[in-house]
C-alpha cells in the first residue's frame, strides 16, 4: 500500500532547503520559512507515527515499482519515533540558532544545509533498502561538512578535515561492503536481504559482511575504537550546530546498527551480538574516562556522547525485548538531554566567553534558572530517578542480570557513577562558588531568549520520567516489532 505520509519527513525538509537557497541574502525571510518548515516537519513526523501505531507498518513504493525492484520507504514504530525525535531536536537547535548564528554565516547557506541535513537523517530512518541508506548517509554528511566549517577558525578547519577524512573512508568501506553483499544475495532491499540470508547456508561469509557493516556504522556512531574523530570535531562549530550534531548524527549510526542487526544479520547472533556487547562495554568505559579527564564543558559533553552510545548498543547486544525496549527509551532520552546540554554550554559560553571550567564559576547567583535547568538535565543524564535517564538504563541492567552478563552490568553501573561525577563537577565549577568572571549583577547578560528553546527539552526530560510507564510500554511495542522481522517483511511484500 502506497502512503505519501511516509515520505513527508523527507520531502518537507528537502523542499524547504531548496526554497531557502533562493533567499540566502534575506535573513528575516529565511528565518520565517525555516521556522514554519521545522514545525511542519515535527507535526508530520507525529502524524506519521500515529498512523503507524494505528494501522501497522506503512510503506511507499516510489514510481509504483514493487519491492525488491524499486525504491521503497518503510515506516515502522522505530523509524517513526526517530523522525519525531529528529524533529524535536531540529526545532530546538533552529530557534537557538536564531539568537546565536551571525548574519554573515546565515548568508553562507546555513538554513538550506540545516534542512538538507534533516533530509538525510530522516531518509536514513525511513529507507527500505541499504543502498539508499548509503545515499541518505551521504546527503547528511555532505550537509554536515558545510555546517561544521561555519565560523572558519583555524582549529575548526583542522578538526573538520579529520571529520571529513574519516567519513570519506567510512563511505568507501560502506560501498565495498554493499558490493560484497549484493554479490552474495542479488539484492539490497532490507526485507529481501532478511529472506535471502535466512535461506542461505553460508554463515561464515555473511559474518564477514556483517562485521564490515558494523565497522562502517561504528564509525558513524563513534563506537570504540573508532570514536577518536568526534570530541574535537564537535568542539569547534557554533553551539547550535554542535548541539544538532550531538543530538542526531551519532544516533543515525546507532539506528543503522539496530536496523541491520535486528532484521538482516540475525543468522548467528551468538557471534555478531557478542562482538556488539564487547564494543558497548568498551565504548561506555573509554568514553567516560575521556569525560572525567577533561576540564572543558564541550569536550566533556563530546566524550559523554561516546560513552552513552555504548548504553544504547548494550541493549541491542543483550537482544531481549526488555533490553531493546530499554535501549529505545534511552535513545529518546539521550537525544533530548544531550541536545539541551550542548545548548547550556552555549549559553554559559555566551555569559563567560569561555568553556574552560577552571575559568568559570558562580553563575547560579545571577542566573538561577539556567543553573537549575542544567542540574535537571545533568542528573537525568546520570540516570538519577525519577528522571528519564533512569528507566531505560534500569531496564537494560535488569536484562543483563537476567542473562548473567555481570561484567557489562558492572561497567554500566560504574559508568553511571562516573557520569554523575563528571556532571556534578561541571555544576560545581560553572554554577557554584564565587564568580571568577566579573558580571554586572544589575545588568546581567539577557539569556531568556536563549533559554526558550531549551526549556521544552527540560520539560520533556521531566515528563519522560513522570510518564515513564506509558512511554516504556510504547518502547516495548517497538522492541517486539523489531524482534519479529516477519512483520517488516510482510509489510514490504504484501500484495
Amino acid at each position: 500500500m502506497n502512503n505519501i505520509v511516509v515520505l513527508l519527513p523527507v520531502l518537507i525538509p528537502f523542499v524547504a532547503g531548496v526554497i531557502l537557497i533562493f533567499f540566502k541574502n534575506f535573513s528575516t525571510i529565511q528565518r520565517t520559512i525555516s521556522g514554519l518548515a521545522a514545525f511542519i516537519l515535527l507535526f508530520s513526523s507525529v502524524f506519521l507515527t500515529y498512523h503507524v501505531y494505528q494501522d501497522g507498518i506503512l510503506t511507499l513504493e516510489a514510481g509504483n515499482w514493487s519491492a525488491p525492484f524499486g525504491i521503497i520507504f518503510v515506516a515502522d514504530l522505530f523509524a517513526g519515533l526517530m523522525t519525531i525525535l529528529s524533529g524535536i531536536v531540529g526545532v530546538a537547535c533552529l530557534f537557538f540558532a536564531y539568537k546565536t548564528i551571525h548574519k554573515d554565516r546565515e548568508k553562507f547557506y546555513f538554513y538550506p544545509f540545516y534542512f538538507f541535513l534533516l533530509t538525510g537523517v530522516n531518509g536514513a530512518f525511513l529507507t527500505g533498502d541499504i543502498f539508499n541508506l548509503f545515499v541518505f548517509f551521504e546527503v547528511m554528511l555532505i550537509s554536515s561538512y558545510i555546517l561544521i566549517v561555519m565560523g572558519g577558525t583555524k582549529y575548526q578547519l583542522r578538526e573538520s578535515f579529520k571529520y571529513v577524512v574519516i567519513n570519506i573512508f567510512a563511505s568507501a568501506l560502506f560501498l565495498i561492503a554493499l558490493a560484497f553483499l549484493y554479490s552474495l544475495t542479488g539484492t539490497l532491499n532490507f526485507a529481501h536481504l532478511a529472506q535471502r540470508i535466512a535461506e542461505a547456508e553460508q554463515t561464515g561469509v555473511f559474518n564477514v559482511v556483517a562485521i564490515l557493516l558494523l565497522i562502517v556504522f561504528a564509525m558513524k556512531a563513534a563506537l570504540f575504537p573508532l570514536y577518536f574523530w568526534l570530541p574535537n570535531s564537535y568542539y569547534g562549530p557554533p553551539t547550535a550546530i554542535a548541539a544538532i550534531f550531538g543530538g542526531l548524527l551519532t544516533k543515525v549510526g546507532v539506528y543503522a546498527i539496530f536496523r541491520v542487526f535486528t532484521l538482516v544479520f540475525i543468522h548467528n547472533i551468538d557471534f555478531t551480538h557478542s562482538v556488539i556487547l564487547f564494543l558497548a562495554g568498551a565504548t561506555m568505559f573509554v568514553g567516560i574516562l575521556g569525560a572525567v579527564a577533561k576540564f572543558d564543558f564541550r569536550h566533556i559533553l563530546s566524550y559523554q556522547i561516546i560513552s552513552h552510545v555504548g548504553y544504547m548498543i548494550m541493549g541491542l547486544a543483550l537482544f531481549t525485548p526488555y533490553a531493546i525496549a530499554g535501549a529505545i527509551f534511552y535513545i529518546a532520552h539521550d537525544m533530548i538531554v544531550k541536545t539541551s546540554l550542548f545548548l547550556y554550554a552555549g549559553v554559559t559560553q555566551k555569559i563567560t566567553g569561555t568553556t574552560d571550567l577552571t575559568k568559570m564559576g558562580g553563575l547560579l547567583r545571577t542566573y538561577p534558572l539556567l543553573g537549575w535547568l542544567f542540574f535537571i538535565s545533568a542528573i537525568a543524564l546520570a540516570g538519577i530517578p525519577p528522571l528519564s535517564g533512569f528507566f531505560g538504563k534500569f531496564a537494560m541492567i535488569v536484562a543483563g542480570l537476567d542473562q548473567g552478563q555481570y561484567i557489562i552490568v558492572f561497567i554500566s553501573l560504574l559508568v553511571g557513577l562516573l557520569t554523575l561525577y563528571s556532571m556534578i563537577r561541571i555544576f560545581i565549577y560553572v554554577f557554584w562558588g564565587e564568580p571568577k568572571i566579573e558580571n554586572d549583577k544589575d545588568n546581567p547578560v539577557k539569556i531568556m531568549p536563549l533559554l526558550l528553546p531549551i526549556i521544552p527539552l527540560a520539560a520533556l526530560t521531566i515528563a519522560m520520567g513522570v510518564f515513564a510507564e506509558p512511554i516504556f510500554s510504547f518502547s516495548m511495542e517497538i522492541a517486539e516489532q523489531l524482534l519479529d522481522p516477519s512483520q517488516y517483511i510482510e509489510s514490504v511484500f504484501k500484495e
